[in-house]
């Protein structure tokens, strides 16, 4: 029997909310912390113990005292447990499967999706039955694409990540694949769609006039995020690395990164329940998002500039052209 939905109790769209939120917040304080940001935060190139920056970061960071050697111990011996940096695959692997999933609870009216369905109020401003496909439908292509690119662009490599690392991307795709249909529950619930055939209602058009304007961004910053991928499975692989040369990354170190973002942006916007700007689960998985790839943009040009020095990486700045 399924738990009644309780007015005064948070529902599954503000616990999603919570739970990005949460999870940047984790993310940042890792960041502005020293002593856990060199060791959890760095992935990748950037976690080679004979790489540029984490040379300089040596000479550059004091000895603990005696008193502190215990904790340094500790955070040292959390820092061994890692995975191989491949397993990124496994984000996308699940972003498809998720996605498939809840396409066959919905249209099967299955117990998980009235699991969810039961903890989301009501009285909530809902998603149109033609927003929930085509948000639905974008968030399957851009898990697909991704995982294309992963078996596609591979190259044999050493580099890890930290296990929490890879775990919170795992948690992420999970709740973002509930996040994008979410806050259409009571749209759904009302048509209780039980085969392809009982779907007169979902049909993508006609397009809003913001959505007609977000679908094609949507596609654009698809495209030049692939056009990154490419450009740098390209590139040697280490020790003979080189600057990216690509269009794309003419202004920016990591556009794929901001095409990321603006990706996760555009959803949020096609998403949004009448009479919302955004759909603030999927903001909220943006921001998550943000702080996540900010961070390691941070990193990524300190690595730059200095395998390569600062003139030859240039003004470029991480993400943001001219500003961050």
């Amino acid at each position: 029997m399924l738990p009644p939905t309780l007015d005064n109790q948070m529902d599954a769209a503000q616990a999603l909310r919570a739970s990005f939120l949460f999870a940047a917040a984790g993310v940042l304080l890792v960041y502005l912390l020293p002593a856990l940001r060199g060791r959890f935060l760095a992935y990748g190139s950037r976690a080679s113990s004979n790489s540029p920056d984490s040379k300089k970061s040596d000479e550059r960071t004091p000895r603990a005292p005696q008193s502190q050697t215990l904790v340094s111990r500790f955070l040292d011996h959390l820092a061994i447990y890692r995975v191989p940096h491949s397993w990124f695959i496994h984000f996308y692997i699940l972003s498809v499967v998720s996605s498939l999933f809840w396409a066959h609870q919905i249209l099967n009216n299955g117990y998980f999706f009235n699991l969810v369905a039961s903890f989301v109020h009501q009285r909530r401003t809902s998603m149109t039955a033609n927003q929930v496909l085509l948000t639905w439908t974008l968030m399957l292509a851009q898990g697909m694409r991704r995982l294309y690119e992963s078996v596609a662009f591979s190259k044999p490599s050493k580099s890890q990540m930290w296990i929490p690392h890879w775990l919170l991307g795992l948690l992420f795709y999970m709740m973002m694949n509930i996040a994008v249909w979410v806050e259409g529950v009571p749209t759904l619930l009302n048509h209780k769609p039980r085969a392809l055939h009982d779907l007169p209602f979902l049909s993508i058009l006609p397009l809003s006039l913001r959505t007609s304007l977000a679908v094609p961004i949507f596609l654009l910053a698809s495209g030049i995020q692939h056009a990154a991928h490419h450009h740098l499975f390209t590139l040697p692989s280490s020790p003979n690395y080189v600057l990216p040369t690509h269009l794309v990354f003419k202004h920016v170190l990591c556009p794929h990164y901001t095409a990321e973002c603006v990706i996760y942006l555009c959803l949020s916007v096609i998403a949004a329940p009448v009479g919302q700007p955004v759909n603030w689960t999927v903001f909220c998985g943006l921001v998550f998002v943000a702080v996540n790839l900010g961070v390691t943009s941070v990193g990524t040009r300190e690595w730059y500039v200095a395998r390569f020095g600062k003139e030859r990486a240039g003004e470029r700045k991480g993400m943001v052209p001219g500003l961050f």
